[in-house]
């Protein structure tokens, strides 16, 4: 890889599956990598690859001064910390990416927030999971003001094969729901086709190499139907990750005044995958177990 991102100073905040390949991308891009992250494992790595380990979050934000620093964290409450942590000692002109999957109302406060100290935020969230983090082409749909996503776009383009700036703040986080909305309800329509066919004498994973190609095909079919299939459900996306994003859906539809019950049905279907039968760290392909009649939790 060229090193596009000589002379950037970039902070990274959340070294997990998808951020820590993310970061290698930046660093190997030759961005000058500060990073924190909450469990000792992944900063133990990071310092041995020659990233600069800080012992907070603020300590990100003083070490890149008016560079950009980029969030990839789970949940609205996790950003919120963090945020409290970076915000007295963010530096006019510093740009927040958040690369995760959070709340539009929060989003739009965590902007305003950082504006108030002259800084910026780009809510960029992406699609394409660990494994796209990993090759650098994940999907990336990016909210905020046009100057700063202009700044940070050769950044995301190192850890994205898809960038796309969708308007004004928050916009970003609209879209990644909108995919959310497809995925969830599309890996219950491909657990619910491929059940459906063992219960009735059919081989599924002939079916699913049937359907693709077709009008049914998806990468759901593809990488999460082969999933079904084997019944490997190892955490790539975790369950609980999937019922957050459906509950963000939710809120956001209420919002805007969109009324779906097969949003409603979603949720409650998560929910009870999650919070009754206790899959949460199953991945998401894993719904496939409420179809199996031996599924009671």
């Amino acid at each position: 890889m060229s090193e596009t991102l000589a002379g950037h100073k970039i902070g990274f905040i959340g070294l997990g599956n998808m951020g820590w390949p993310m970061a290698r991308h930046l660093q190997d891009a030759g961005a000058s990598m500060t990073v924190w992250n909450r469990s000792e494992g992944r900063a133990f790595l990071a310092a041995e690859r020659g990233m600069n380990v800080a012992a907070d979050p603020g300590a990100v934000a003083e070490a890149v001064g008016d560079g950009v620093i980029c969030l990839n964290l789970t949940h609205n409450e996790v950003v919120a910390s963090v945020v409290a942590w970076i915000e007295p000692v963010l530096a006019a002109g510093a740009v927040v990416i958040d690369f995760g999957t959070t709340g539009y109302s929060e989003t739009l406060a965590f902007a305003e927030r950082l504006r108030a100290k002259g800084g910026q935020w780009i809510d960029a969230p992406v699609s394409g999971g660990q494994v796209g983090a990993e090759a650098g082409n994940l999907t990336i749909m990016a909210g905020g003001e046009a100057e700063a996503f202009a700044r940070v776009l050769p950044i995301l383009q190192v850890v994205g094969g898809k960038v796309t700036h969708m308007g004004a703040q928050g916009s970003g986080q609209v879209t990644k729901l909108a995919n959310q909305l497809i995925v969830a309800q599309t890996i219950d329509a491909v657990a619910q086709a491929l059940r459906l066919a063992e219960l009735a004498g059919v081989d599924s994973a002939l079916v699913r190499e049937a359907l693709r190609g077709g009008f049914a095909e998806s990468r759901i079919l593809e990488l999460h139907g082969d999933r079904m299939v084997r019944r490997d459900f190892a955490p790539g996306g975790r369950s609980e990750l999937q019922l957050k994003d459906v509950r963000l859906m939710s809120e956001l539809a209420e919002r805007v005044g969109l009324k779906s019950s097969t949003l409603a049905n979603s949720r409650q279907l998560w929910e009870h995958f999650v919070d009754e039968l206790g899959h949460g760290n199953l991945d998401h392909s894993g719904l496939f177990r409420i179809y199996e009649t031996n599924a009671d939790g």
